[in-house]
C-alpha cells in the first residue's frame, strides 16, 4: 500500500519502464509479482507462483504490455516463461519457443531459486 491507495500494476509497470530508460537497477515486489529493471536498461514482469515472464523494456526502450486491472481483478498477457539457473535468468517465449539465456541480472533478488 502506498500513502493509503492501493498500488495500480500499471502504474508500477511505468515506474520500472522509466528506471530502465534511465539504466538504474531496481526491484519492486507486489505480492507474487516481481518488477525489476537493470542498468543495461532492461526491465521484466514476472510471477513467481507460475513463473510467467513478460520484458518491459530492452536496451532503455518500453516494450508493450497488455494489462487489465479493476478493483477486484487482474489479467496480464504474459509473453513467456522463466526459470532460474543460479546467476543465469532463462526466458523461453510463449509465441516463437525462443530461448533467451542472459547473465547479469539480480537472480538472487528474484526468488528463491535464484539463490542456489
Amino acid at each position: 500500500m502506498r500513502e493509503g491507495k492501493r498500488r495500480r500494476l500499471a502504474d508500477e509497470v511505468r515506474r520500472i519502464q522509466r528506471r530502465a530508460a534511465d539504466h538504474d537497477g531496481r526491484v519492486v515486489t507486489i505480492g507474487p509479482l516481481i518488477l525489476f529493471s537493470t542498468d543495461t536498461g532492461d526491465a521484466w514482469l514476472l510471477d513467481t507462483s507460475d513463473q510467467l515472464a513478460a520484458r518491459l523494456a530492452r536496451d532503455g526502450d518500453p516494450e508493450p504490455i497488455e494489462i487489465e486491472e479493476t478493483d477486484t481483478s487482474l489479467a496480464i498477457a504474459w509473453t513467456g516463461n522463466y526459470r532460474l539457473e543460479g546467476p543465469v535468468f532463462v526466458y523461453v517465449d510463449r509465441r516463437t519457443r525462443r530461448v533467451s539465456t542472459i547473465l547479469g541480472y539480480p537472480t538472487k533478488l528474484l526468488g528463491p531459486q535464484g539463490s542456489s
